[in-house]
């Protein structure tokens, strides 16, 4: 049997207190009759409000009674946010500019910023899809991935600031490695790169016109941006290999306008039709439909805008950038539906050329193979690079320069053994016919339980 507990109420201990320093005063005994004078005495004491500001306007403090009340509670109100300031630690820390302060330290609380909440698209009987942001089993599972979420909303705060600050930072004449090293120093400051933790999830693309996907330059590549150059930027960021993939597509020349409004507006067409048990093949084809409804004219001749067929979006699973669907942006895909909790980068292309790529270029991309199992290597120097690879790597995309970087050397021979043997898979950059031009933009979003999230959504698009 439980002990009954007794309950003591504040005012029990605040009428006991002022008896006690009544007693005191008085130096011994009070009696209820003297104590009930004594409460009387203290009340007539008091000044009300209104008796205080009255006296302050008579004294020609104050022209309104309002100001002084204002004032009073204008004071109070600053030491309410003094005293939360101090809880936290100290006034709101914010960025640099350029950025430099790690994210994580800009949030003390370490909540991030949430991306766009977008409601899944229903048919009028699907109740199941009409009752998901209501049902409380959903919103239970929602809290249940809340750190995985917030895991994501950090690498894409992270890919937000670098890329809002690289769009004003860059400039016709800069070579493309100058802007690569750039962008990518200011990743790794905020994200707080931290070897496989978190860091950048593959190279920065910077492929330029008819050059759709895949490049980014190698060292001693002098290659230089120039002003009617249309340039895809390509990163992504990560922490704990939860991936952000998003790229956008930028241009100095008001020119090509058009192309990059095509592939934008088809970009978040395919955002708005994903959604869990949408077949794969619905959204190519309302991708296809919005993007060749636009055309471009370019230097008095009218070019029709494509999808680029054999380029696609693709799931995203941890330290897996492509993990097994495709996203087609071309009607006749398969028909494989997306599924709750999936995470899945939408990404267009679209071209004034052919509408298909091609392996071009020098290859500069690479990774290894997710899936590969053991396999026996003869050469030592093929041993060395694969050490250095699972490092500082893992399953995550690589370039030549970030093996410069990583203290590799002499290892053109090595790594072509590695891609022989199918440890490591290369990817050479992907373009359409010279003198076209390509434009592309992606998202990545999260497919919660109650609500579809474009996680990487920013002021810039």
């Amino acid at each position: 049997m439980a002990a009954l507990k007794t309950e003591i109420s504040p005012q029990d201990n605040e009428d006991e207190n002022e008896r006690e320093n009544d007693v005191e005063e008085a130096g011994g005994e009070i009696t209820p009759g003297d104590e009930s004078k004594k409460k009387k005495r203290k009340k007539k004491k008091k000044k009300t409000p209104t008796e205080d500001t009255e006296r302050v306007v008579e004294d020609g403090k104050a022209d309104d009674v309002n100001e002084v009340n204002d004032a009073t509670l204008e004071g109070e109100g600053e030491k309410k946010k003094k005293k939360r300031n101090r809880k936290k630690g100290g006034a709101k820390v914010t960025q640099t500019d350029p950025p430099s302060i790690p994210i994580a330290d800009l949030f003390p609380d370490q909540v991030f910023p949430i991306g766009e909440i977008q409601d899944y698209r229903v048919n009028q009987d699907d109740r199941t899809a009409k009752d998901r942001f209501t049902s409380e089993e959903k919103r239970a599972l929602d809290r249940m991935h809340n750190d995985i979420y917030n895991e994501v909303r950090l690498a894409a705060e992270a890919h937000r600031q670098t890329r809002q600050y690289i769009q004003k930072w860059i400039k016709p004449g800069m070579t493309m490695i100058q802007i690569c090293e750039e962008l990518e120093n200011t990743a790794r400051k905020l994200i707080s790169e931290n070897g496989l933790k978190a860091g950048l999830a593959f190279p920065t693309g910077c492929s330029r016109n008819h050059c759709a996907a895949h490049y980014t330059p190698n060292a001693g590549d002098p290659t230089v941006l120039e002003y009617d150059d249309v340039v895809k930027i390509d990163f992504g960021t990560h922490i704990n290999g939860r991936i952000i993939d998003c790229a956008f597509t930028h241009t100095f020349n008001p020119k090509y306008d058009k192309l990059v409004e095509a592939v934008r507006d088809a970009t978040n067409t395919g955002i708005r039709e994903a959604g869990i048990d949408v077949q794969l093949c619905e959204i190519g084809a309302a991708i296809q439909e919005v993007m060749e409804s636009y055309e471009l004219e370019l230097d008095g001749k009218t070019y029709p805008i494509k999808s680029i067929r054999n380029l696609n979006g693709h799931s995203i699973s941890p330290y897996r950038i492509h993990a097994g669907k495709t996203v087609p942006i071309v009607k006749g895909g398969e028909a494989t539906v997306m599924e709750e909790n999936e995470f899945y980068a939408i990404e267009t292309f679209g071209s004034t050329g052919r509408g298909v790529v091609h392996d071009d270029m020098d290859c500069s991309h690479y990774m290894k193979n997710f899936e590969s199992s053991y396999v026996p290597l003869r050469l030592q120097s093929s041993k060395a690079l694969l050490n250095i690879i699972n490092k500082n790597f893992g399953t995550l995309a690589f370039c030549k320069r970030w093996l410069d970087r990583a203290g590799a050397t002499k290892y053109q021979m090595a790594l072509k053994d590695l891609c022989d043997k199918g440890v490591v898979d290369a990817y050479p950059p992907l373009c359409d016919i010279k003198g076209c031009y390509t434009a592309q933009f992606e998202h990545t979003i999260m497919l919660r339980p109650t609500c579809k999230e474009v996680v990487s959504r920013g002021d810039d698009y």
